[in-house]
């Protein structure tokens, strides 16, 4: 059977591995030169800047993405770096009990806990509810890898997954709780402010905070060596050697139907590629309105478009600075408050500043040298879209008007980098609609916010299309590399039992 394959992201490539592994014949159309999609970096002068990932989910055993993950590649042939602290916060408003204002998110739970509870211990109770939800979670397998079983296996494993009630009850307890409703209940003013700004003053699921530092604990949640297209690279070589075809620089323009099933894909200068099965591993929106002109939606798929069910995944206004200082001292990763509002040309006003500081990857830029990127997350993406479609000039002037606002602060907060900047790039919401065709240029789908678990109404299939298969990031909020291979296997699994193919798997080897 042969299935051609719309996008050469994570979740395109994943499944088309999948496929691959069990007998299926598969090609890949991609419109941009290189794999990848939203998981990517790109090299500027001697520097190499990442526009994707700062932690892969299942980077070692010790969470079953794990073992998705070396279904498709040997983990142990990449190099990963962990991080002792995720994250760390300049707080505006308050200071702790020592006269300090910076607040840090330390990946190791139990050193989290003392750090939590000898800054407040008045707020003891709450934060041990919060640390011991972490705790609860490492003892599961979330989520489980369910592969098909024989009958017998899977009356057993339907047993072993009566353990999981202590998950749902503490899951429920938690699943309406945010980082704001959990500020409420703390006393002391500095760490009510630190979980207030947890997402830059942003209202989010505490699911989002506590599942991944239950695996950041486990030394499960590291930072792939050499960026996010070295990664994709990786997965990219497995596709290939199973036997698996890319077609790069070949843009899909429609898909093409006849009697509710979908025949085959029209790409550039008009040619047809014909296939048994269509999946497409790419936009949403560009799925659904422009390769099928909207024929095949329901009334939810509609209220997505008008977003009205949930809302977009932020874009991301990008700098990154190629400096020549090491910046070893400096926190890898930081977020504080600026003296005055920084207002972009979309309209967006900023009062805090986020810094990435690639000091732990030697791969990215020479010895003594430092990438440096500066995030700033807009909802006004259009703007930049638009901006960029009907005036190139004021768009290239817009961007060097904000890239130097943004030099100026960095060059405050580092301790004079002006001097020493060699290499600047700044990519805005239109680079990324660009080179992913992502809807409104959304780095990450969905956004999770407070509904964290809401069901995404965009499904592996499309009402009233046969022979159409959908696998991304939009198939549930939060998106993100784990939800891609996810999604990438989980469409896998569905064709093959429709075509009543045994799903298999094997760790993949160089």
């Amino acid at each position: 059977m042969k299935i051609n394959i719309i996008g050469a992201g994570i979740s395109g490539l994943t499944a088309g591995c999948y496929l691959q592994m069990n007998g299926f014949e598969t090609e890949i159309f991609e419109k941009h030169s290189i794999p990848g999609g939203l998981c990517t970096s790109w090299k500027k002068g001697d520097y190499t800047f990442d526009g994707c990932v700062h932690w892969i989910l299942g980077s070692d055993k010790g969470s079953s993405f794990y073992k998705m993950w070396t279904e498709i590649l040997d983990m142990k042939k990449l190099s990963f770096h962990n991080h002792d602290i995720r994250l760390q916060i300049d707080l505006k408003n308050n200071v702790n009990r020592y006269g300090q204002k910076t607040f840090y998110l330390y990946t190791n739970i139990d050193q989290l806990q003392k750090y939590l509870v000898d800054l407040s211990p008045e707020d003891k109770k709450p934060i041990d509810k919060i640390i011991k939800s972490m705790r609860i979670m490492q003892k599961f397998d979330l989520p489980p890898v369910m592969d098909d079983l024989p009958p017998l296996q899977s009356m057993l494993r339907g047993i072993k997954m009566l353990r999981y009630l202590e998950f749902l009850y503490w899951f429920l307890r938690l699943k309406n709780e945010t980082n704001f409703t959990f500020a409420k209940k703390l006393k002391n003013p500095f760490l009510r402010e630190s979980f207030e700004m947890l997402y830059d003053g942003n209202e989010v699921s505490m699911f989002v905070l506590t599942m991944p530092l239950s695996v950041f604990d486990r030394k499960s949640a590291g930072y792939p060596i050499g960026g996010s297209f070295s990664f994709a690279k990786k997965i990219e070589e497995s596709y290939l050697k199973l036997g698996g075809k890319i077609h790069y620089n070949t843009p899909v323009k429609k898909i093409n139907t006849e009697n509710g099933a979908a025949k085959s894909l029209l790409v550039r200068n008009n040619k047809v590629h014909e296939a048994d099965v269509i999946l497409s591993a790419t936009d949403w929106h560009f799925t659904a309105f422009d390769a099928l002109e909207g024929k095949y939606i329901d009334d939810k798929m509609q209220k997505l478009k008008d977003l009205k069910n949930l809302e977009v995944f932020y874009s991301v206004i990008q700098f990154s600075f190629g400096i020549a200082a090491d910046l070893k001292d400096i926190a890898h990763f930081s977020r504080f408050p600026l003296e005055q509002p920084l207002v972009s040309p979309d309209g967006t006003s900023y009062e805090r500043m986020e810094v990435h500081v690639y000091n732990y990857d030697p791969t990215f830029a020479p010895e003594g040298k430092t990438s440096v990127v500066v995030s700033y997350y807009t909802k006004n993406a259009d703007y930049w879209i638009e901006l960029r479609k009907n005036d190139r000039t004021s768009y290239r002037e817009k961007k060097k008007e904000f890239s130097d606002k943004v030099i100026d602060l960095l060059d405050k907060r580092l301790g004079g980098i002006k001097d020493k900047l060699e290499v600047a790039d700044m990519a805005t919401p239109a680079t990324f609609h660009r080179y992913t065709n992502n809807w409104k240029g959304s780095t990450q789908g969905w956004l999770p916010s407070a509904n964290m678990l809401a069901p995404s109404p965009v499904k592996y299939t499309f009402p009233g299309l046969k022979n159409f298969y959908f696998s991304s990031h939009w198939n549930q909020p939060g998106g993100g590399l784990p939800i891609a291979i996810k999604t990438g296997r989980d469409v896998a699994k569905i064709i093959c039992k429709e075509n009543k193919v045994p799903f298999r798997t094997f760790r993949q080897k160089d």
